[in-house]
């Protein structure tokens, strides 16, 4: 049977969700986990490769098991033997081509920055540190323009091998502040490298009057000029959730 697992994790310690040759990974507990739980010896497939540093609350996995446990069971079990950074939140049986990546609807990340002139030893590790006092009014003006099909050559890195052009709809986008804290909140089917950091950074960089919403407009419309774009920090970026049309399941088993 093939099931699939909403995961947690925060990702500080960990050189992002993929597996790699000599460097902690999130797939790599998780495979890890699942070997001492069941015995199968697996490779899980992801909705998100997220970067190393980078969060999640709703990143979704799913493999293939010959295991008679229950999905509780394996809630149970692979909290057991995961480390106390990585979490299971909620395991299910689904279709046999069920796949976390291929069958996402949208992906919804959240870029969290706390806008103090203190820090906050707590949230250290989950937020970016602004000091100086930034505009949320500009801010959301701004996320309001992301919205809709665009070519965001400008925010990204290396397009990597899966992706051959730069253009994508981002199907919602906006900025809310509660007490210190300014959340940036984005939602598309799929994101470039580093898009949405640097998409933040941008924001905030509106928030703090280094950049205009003439200037940010010209950056989204016009992918071909070189702009100097912030890139910020990975560990204010949380993947929130991923969407699907028949996920999670109604009955569970």
């Amino acid at each position: 049977m093939r099931l699939a697992l909403i995961v947690e994790y925060e990702g500080t310690d960990y050189h992002g969700f993929q597996y790699q040759v000599n460097a902690s990974s999130v797939q790599e507990e998780l495979e890890t986990a699942i070997e001492r739980l069941s015995g199968d010896k697996v490779r899980v497939k992801g909705a998100g490769r997220t970067d190393a540093g980078v969060h999640a609350s709703g990143q979704v996995v799913a493999f293939d098991t010959k295991s008679p446990l229950g999905t509780q069971k394996f809630v149970s079990g692979l909290n057991f033997y995961l480390p106390e950074d990585i979490g299971v939140r909620a395991a299910y049986v689904v279709e046999k081509d069920f796949h976390p990546r291929r069958n996402a609807l949208s992906r919804k990340y959240s870029y969290t920055v706390l806008n103090s002139v203190v820090p906050s030893p707590l949230l250290r590790r989950v937020v970016h540190v602004v000091h100086e006092d930034m505009k949320v009014i500009s801010m959301q003006r701004g996320a309001k323009l992301l919205v809709g099909m665009h070519d965001f050559g400008n925010f990204t890195g290396s397009l990597g091998d899966e992706r051959s052009t730069t253009m994508g709809n981002i199907f919602n986008a906006s900025v809310r502040k509660e007490g210190d804290i300014v959340t940036f909140d984005v939602e598309a089917r799929s994101f470039l490298t580093h898009q949405v950091r640097r998409m933040a950074g941008s924001l905030v960089d509106i928030g703090l009057g280094r950049l205009t919403l003439e200037e940010f407009q010209i950056m989204i419309c016009e992918s071909g000029r070189q702009f100097v774009v912030n890139c910020l920090p990975p560990q204010g970026l949380c993947l929130m959730a991923v969407t699907y049309a028949n996920f999670p399941p109604r009955i569970d088993e």
